[in-house]
């Protein structure tokens, strides 16, 4: 069955995460015209349309990082042109998206997920905040972490270890969604374990230990060099990465995940993996830890690339 000769690889976008998925492109771009593919890399604009329309490609490598290029919403429009793309479905994404829902979800299929609170804007400005601030600090506990209930790169997110800490904490995650997720914040190390499916089922790769100089791996420390320490394989028993992998193959299926996917895990002192969050348009840039992955798993990354090109060209859309 033919592969995907001509790619288009999306990348960009409006998003604060644009300059972020501008160099994954770039990486993947480079990557694939490496083994001789032709590629185009388009923004997510109106002469995208025109361009499927009139001379659509193979496949559609999404790396659109934020709302639109993972929530589901492109790869709706790309199903509706005809074309095949890499990644997760659009309702598997929606679901991925949102993150109380994508934690309901994992929780739900026997991965321990820490305690949380979903606060929208518009109630906190109908009942008043201080007394509900009080009985979420009183419900779970300090230490906090603070995050938007949509969105990636740890945009808007912060810990918060007093509760006078709270408010602003809120505040500045609200500049980047209209809720906020409030979860118990979880002692232990923690990795990212990226997921890979090239026709066989999900196989989890090598879980890459996170250090961020500051304690928190926020956007600088995800995408400055130097500011991030990693540890591939990472410090930990060997049944704990076991455990991780485990977790992040059923954080993919329970999700109804595709092709390729992120996962976010801290493991405590006792070995127990807790849920974070999923990405289901990982990072590809030089500090990008799915990479690192891929190639303390002994593959070539431009082969990955290729390979995972070729599967939705035959796959088709949808």
């Amino acid at each position: 069955m033919r592969g995907a000769d001509r790619v288009v690889v999306l990348a960009g976008g409006l998003t604060p995460e644009r300059e972020v998925s501008l160099r994954s492109g770039a990486r993947v771009a480079q990557a694939l015209r490496s083994l001789d593919v032709e590629v185009q890399v388009a923004e997510a604009d109106p002469a995208l349309l025109g361009v499927l329309a009139a001379d659509p490609p193979d496949a559609v490598f999404p790396l659109l990082h934020g709302a639109t290029g993972e929530d589901g919403a492109i790869r709706q429009v790309l199903s509706l042109a005809g074309v095949g793309y890499v990644g997760a479905p659009a309702a598997a994404c929606r679901l991925a998206y949102n993150k109380p829902v994508a934690a309901a979800l994992v929780g739900a299929g026997g991965v321990a997920v820490p305690e949380s609170v979903v606060l929208p804007r518009t109630l906190l400005a109908d009942l008043g905040g201080t007394r509900v601030l009080e009985w979420v600090v009183k419900r779970l506990g300090l230490p906090l972490f603070v995050k938007p209930d949509r969105g990636g790169s740890a945009l808007g997110a912060r810990p918060v270890t007093d509760a006078a800490e709270l408010p602003e904490a809120l505040a500045v995650c609200m500049n980047y969604s209209d809720a906020a997720l409030i979860e118990q914040r979880v002692a232990g190390t923690e990795i990212t374990v990226g997921v890979l499916d090239l026709g066989a089922g999900p196989v989890a790769l090598p879980p890459v230990e996170i250090v961020p100089d500051g304690g928190v791996y926020d956007y600088t420390a995800r995408y400055t060099a130097g500011r991030t320490e990693f540890f591939c394989p990472p410090r930990l028993p060997e049944a704990a990465v076991d455990a991780a992998r485990q977790a992040a193959v059923a954080v993919h299926r329970a999700l109804g995940l595709r092709d390729l996917s992120r996962t976010d895990l801290i493991v405590d002192p006792a070995g127990t993996v807790h849920f974070l969050e999923v990405n289901v348009a990982p990072g590809m840039t030089d500090t990008s830890t799915l990479p690192m992955a891929i190639a303390a798993a002994g593959l070539d990354f431009a082969e990955v690339c290729r390979d995972l090109a070729d599967q939705a060209a035959r796959r088709g859309p949808g």
